[in-house]
């Protein structure tokens, strides 16, 4: 006998475990792992933080080490 999912055995003991939940594959797309859009905003990321650290230079005339020592 089967009661929402589970099933009751012939001694009335109520087993939630015996029917298996269905499988399924989720589809993620082709914006996970290493694929043509993640490398291109990887690379876009760092371009934007290099040239940020190049600016931070031209600004306060000291590195990044120099700036975080004078915070």
């Amino acid at each position: 006998m089967t009661y929402k999912g589970a099933i009751v055995d012939e001694t009335g003991k109520l087993n939630n475990f015996a029917v298996e939940p269905k499988v399924y594959v989720d589809v993620q797309g082709d914006r996970t792992g290493f694929t043509p859009y993640a490398e291109l905003l990887n690379g876009r990321l760092a371009m934007i933080g290099f040239i940020s650290l190049i600016a931070l230079e031209v600004f306060t005339g000291h590195g990044i080490f120099g700036f975080l020592q004078n915070l």
